[in-house]
């Protein structure tokens, strides 16, 4: 497996980022534990210019960001001078306003998109679509999400599958990333697990029931540039903790 490939999502510690004094510790914190990448999520107002200094005072790159849709949509100039400003060329977002899960949405989506990647492409960039579990219904035989890979130029739009999203949505994650190969320079990595309640949770990785070996191994093949560990929630442990866990548990697969 490729080296220094594992980064952070930082919507993860997204209660320790509302200042520039919890970036600052958040990113010296994550470097700590070993990560040499993170995506940026989850900020308060924060000034992208000490953001840039805090990632290179950590000897962190800037893999990708979940940047808002509106942001795209409005502030596209500012947006881009921002991803140079980090050294990033994988801008992403965390998803779409309700409105777009139609096939007509999905149309407006596309449409809108065009000239924003096209931007994008002038400066170096591309633009990646991040999933939940609700791309996963169906209208028609398909469901949204493989009629927008199927109808998208992987050219314009590139893929951020999540693992645990996948899962949920009742989707199959290897073959999902198998499916987006070739476009997919980002993988969203989440595990799943049940309780003895029966309460679905979202895990660290390898600490839940998510098949990893198929996952990394159809990974590989698809040319995924980044691994980033996301986990929204953490129950009874710190975020911290929680990507010490992933970390270590991707590195014994293989990754780091």
């Amino acid at each position: 497996m490729e080296k220094n490939v594992v980064g952070a999502q930082l919507y993860t510690v997204r209660e320790y980022t509302k200042t520039a004094a919890g970036v600052a510790d958040s990113l010296k914190k994550v470097a700590e534990i070993g990560y040499t990448a993170v995506q940026l999520s989850g900020f308060g107002e924060v000034d992208p210019k000490d953001v840039a200094m805090m990632v290179e005072d950590n000897g962190l790159t800037v893999a990708s960001t979940h940047t808002a849709w509106d942001r795209y949509l409005n502030d596209l100039d500012a947006v881009i001078e921002e991803h140079k400003m980090w050294g990033c060329v994988h801008p992403s977002f965390g998803g779409l306003p309700r409105e777009y899960y139609t096939l007509d949405g999905l149309k407006r989506f596309l449409d809108e998109l065009h000239p924003i990647v096209e931007q994008l492409a002038k400066e170096g960039m591309d633009f990646s679509y991040h999933n939940h579990n609700h791309e996963l219904a169906r209208y028609g035989d398909k469901t949204w999400l493989a009629t927008l890979y199927d109808t998208a130029d992987p050219r314009l739009l590139k893929a951020e599958i999540d693992t645990y999203w996948i899962q949920a949505g009742g989707g199959d994650p290897a073959y999902w990333v198998q499916r987006c190969a070739g476009r997919q320079p980002l993988l969203h990595l989440k595990d799943m697990m049940v309780t003895k309640e029966r309460e679905v949770r979202m895990a660290e990785i390898g600490e839940g029931n998510l098949n990893w070996p198929a996952i990394l191994g159809a990974a590989a093949a698809a040319g995924v540039e980044w691994y980033l560990v996301e986990q929204d929630q953490c129950y009874d442990r710190t975020p911290f903790e929680s990507l010490a866990i992933s970390y270590r548990n991707l590195k014994e697969m293989g990754l780091s």
